[in-house]
Parts: structure tokens; C-alpha cells; sequence
């Protein structure tokens, strides 16, 4: 039973009893009766003074009360000059200033907050209770190539290739370095904050290609340039005394006249591709800015598939074209792009060796081009090595092509990859758009 039921039944007990009172005493004395009334109408008139005095705090708390529950904290009451009723209506407002104040300084943080990992260009990955992931920013959505809705729900362990098992194996506090497809590098934190009383974590991802790229080609283009200077100035004074040596080739008796030669020439060959081989890593770091222009793609992969079909026949080696139909212009260096393109095809060729298959894949809404063999596969190990400067899995490769590649792509801003799948496929896909124009 409520308070008030109980104060309003012991008034009415109360005052009926005094009714009570002042009919008998209407029987034996009327002066007394009219006392009697008098008493009942100043008891009830305190009765209802003490009501609402006593109840006038309770509504006005349990308004407060139900205001605070809705969290409406904009309410405030007006003092009626009770005192004691004022002191609880100056109180009441005072706490829900307070409470309106840090609500407001909580949203203000909350937005800020919500900006500041928007516009981040570190991508974050939020995962709730379960460790299961709650949303991306939109920098880490450009790192894993997947909207943040796809992705909610899911597990680090359901993330692609090699995001999942790098991922995976980040601890808290522990700053983790991986690399993609042997061309991007990512630095990855781990750490954990406070939700409402319990602890949840989340990933941040730090791309780190274009800084290393940039060291890499700093060190390896000083290197080239002062061995292509040493190695030319040598070759050139080699190959000056050698023309000169062979002057005297009728003076060397006949017996050893032809060994004479022959070691002059083994001399001068060698000689000769000693600076081919250095022209060939000095062409890399020579290579131009690229001079765009609008290109159709297909015709410049109908032009490589003219070109490569004595070899391709030769290994009885299918290469497929899907193209659209209708005509895909992108904006590139057509002879950069097509030196690009013949390595690919290539190497391609190469992990086939013979009686496999090349798809040649163009897709137009994104543009990417795709092209995929059935050959070896690229081994687990050497996967991390990929694009690096100069590497090479052959005995008598220089590791050339795909840094040339790499330096022709990005110096475009075109995205690429390399990866093989477990059905043994391996993919080189390109996005014909720069990375800025996303």
C-alpha cells in the first residue's frame, strides 16, 4: 500500500471519529457541538495543509524521478518558497545541470570521436564482446577491399587470405609488421578500452608501402647508378685495349692464332653483356614518368595476344580473352602499360612452361584486368618476397621484370596483386584507376 493511501485513510478514520464525537455530544450540549465542529473543520483544514505539504516533495522527486528515467535532463522546477521544498528544487536543479552538462560534453566526445576515426587514414577494425568484428573505418574498407556491412558479425578468422591469418596472430601491445602479395606492407597494433564495464578491442592498421618503396628506391638507385658508372668505365676501357690487342693478331704465330681470337672475342662478349646486364637494372631506375592519354584496353590486349602467339603455339600453351564488348578507354602510358603487361604475360607463360591455359580477364565496372594460369603456383615462402627489388626464384633471373612492374604500376597509382588460390590458380590483378580517384 502507498503512502499516500495510508496518510488519506488515517485522515478519514481520524475525522470520522471526531465526527462521531460531535454527534453524541449534539445530544447532551450544542455549545460543545459547535466546538466540536469547529475542531473538525481546523483539523481538516491542517490535515490537508500537512497533505500537501508532505506530498507536494514526493511528486515533485518522483517527476524528477521519471525525467531522469527518460533521460530528459533539460527539465527544471521553479522554486514555490517553501524552504524546504526550495532547498530539494534547488538541489534537483543543480544535479540535472550537471548531468545535462556531461551528456553533452559525452556526445560532443562521442562525435569527435566517431570524425576523427572517419577521416583516419590508419584503418580500424572495432570488435564487440565475442571478439567478433562490429564495424571498419573507411581506410581499413580500402585495405581489405570490403565494405564494413559485409564484414559485421564476423570473425578476424573469415577475413581474406592473408588478412586472416596475419590478424590473427596480433597481441595486445605488441606492434605486428606483415606484408601482402610482397607489395604491401602493413604495420598492425592491438588494444583494448572500457565499454560499459567490460572489455572490448580493436586493430589498427598502418600502411607502410609507400614510405618503404620510397627508402627502397632511394638505396637501390644510388647503388645501380654507381655501379652502372664503375662497370661502364671499366668495360669501355676493357673493350678499347681489346680492339687493340687484335691488332697484333697477325703477329701471333698461326698454331695459336685461332685460340688467340677466340679468347678475344669470349673477352669482348663478356665484356658486352656485363653491360647489357647493367643497362638492364639502369633502365629500371631511368623509367620515366608515365605521358597519359586515353587507351582502349582491348585493342592493347588484342595486340599482345598477336604478339605472343609464336611462343604461346610453341608451348602448346591456350591463352583465353574475355573482354566486353563495349570499348574501355583508360588513361595511361600505352608503351609502359604494354611493357607492364608483356612481363606479366610472360612470366605467366613461364609458370605454365607447356599444355596449360591463360585467362586474360577485363572487367569494366570497376576496371580491373585479371589474368590468371594454371601453372606452378607461387610457393608459400617465397610469397612475402614478391615485387621486392631485384628478387628472383630462377638460377639465371635478375629480378627485373616484376620490379619494373611494380615501378610502372604505381608510378600509374594502379592497384595490383599477385596471389595463387588453393586450386592452384594464379591471379595478377590490376585496377585501371588511380588510387586518388576512388
Amino acid at each position: 500500500m502507498k503512502l499516500r493511501t495510508k496518510f488519506i485513510i488515517f485522515a478519514v478514520f481520524l475525522h470520522g471519529l471526531l465526527a462521531a464525537m460531535a454527534y453524541f455530544l449534539l445530544q447532551e450540549n450544542k455549545l460543545l457541538f459547535i466546538g466540536m465542529e469547529v475542531l473538525v473543520l481546523l483539523s481538516v483544514a491542517v490535515t490537508v495543509n500537512l497533505y500537501n505539504a508532505f506530498f507536494k516533495p514526493l511528486n515533485l522527486i518522483r517527476a524528477g524521478i521519471e525525467s531522469i528515467r527518460d533521460k530528459d535532463f533539460s527539465t527544471k522546477f521553479v522554486q514555490v518558497g517553501q524552504p524546504e521544498l526550495d532547498e530539494l528544487v534547488d538541489v534537483y536543479n543543480r544535479m540535472i545541470e550537471q548531468l545535462r552538462q556531461e551528456r553533452v560534453a559525452q556526445a560532443e566526445k562521442h562525435f569527435l570521436l566517431e570524425k576523427i576515426i572517419q577521416a583516419s587514414p590508419a584503418g580500424i577494425i572495432l570488435l564487440d564482446f565475442d571478439n567478433r568484428i562490429e564495424s571498419i573505418n573507411p581506410a581499413a574498407e580500402r585495405f581489405l577491399y570490403l565494405s564494413g556491412q559485409s564484414l559485421q558479425g564476423s570473425e578476424l578468422a573469415a577475413l581474406p587470405n592473408t588478412w586472416a591469418r596475419e590478424l590473427t596472430q596480433v597481441q595486445a601491445g605488441q606492434p605486428y609488421t606483415f606484408r601482402l602479395n610482397g607489395i604491401r606492407t602493413f604495420r598492425a597494433h592491438r588494444a583494448h578500452f572500457i565499454d560499459r564495464g567490460f572489455q572490448r578491442a580493436f586493430i589498427m592498421l598502418e600502411e607502410l608501402t609507400e614510405a618503404i618503396i620510397k627508402n627502397e628506391r632511394q638505396a637501390y638507385e644510388k647503388v645501380i647508378r654507381m655501379m652502372s658508372h664503375e662497370v661502364n668505365n671499366s668495360t669501355g676501357a676493357i673493350n678499347s685495349i681489346l680492339d687493340s690487342v687484335q691488332y697484333y693478331t697477325p703477329q701471333i704465330n698461326e698454331e695459336h692464332r685461332e685460340d688467340f681470337t677466340y679468347a678475344l672475342q669470349v673477352a669482348i662478349d663478356r665484356n658486352t653483356n656485363l653491360s647489357k646486364f647493367m643497362a638492364n637494372f639502369a633502365d629500371v631506375v631511368r623509367l620515366p614518368a608515365p605521358s597519359k592519354k586515353p587507351v582502349q584496353v582491348q585493342a592493347l590486349l588484342k595486340r599482345l595476344e598477336r604478339l605472343m602467339l609464336p611462343q604461346l603455339e610453341k608451348r602448346q600453351i591456350n591463352l583465353s580473352l574475355q573482354l566486353p564488348a563495349t570499348p574501355l578507354c583508360i588513361s595511361m602510358d600505352e608503351q609502359q602499360i604494354e611493357q607492364a603487361l608483356l612481363n606479366i604475360l610472360k612470366n605467366a607463360m613461364e609458370a605454365v612452361k607447356s599444355d596449360g591455359s591463360i585467362w586474360v580477364e577485363l572487367q569494366e565496372q570497376p576496371p580491373y584486368l585479371t589474368i590468371t594460369d594454371n601453372g606452378e603456383g607461387i610457393p608459400e615462402h617465397v610469397r612475402p618476397m614478391l615485387f621486392t627489388p631485384f628478387f628472383s626464384t630462377k638460377e639465371t633471373g635478375q629480378g627485373i621484370g616484376l620490379t619494373m612492374i611494380r615501378e610502372i604500376l604505381l608510378s600509374h597509382g594502379f592497384q595490383f596483386s599477385l596471389e595463387s588460390d588453393a586450386d592452384g590458380l594464379t591471379s595478377f590483378r590490376i585496377r585501371l584507376s588511380a588510387e586518388d580517384a576512388k
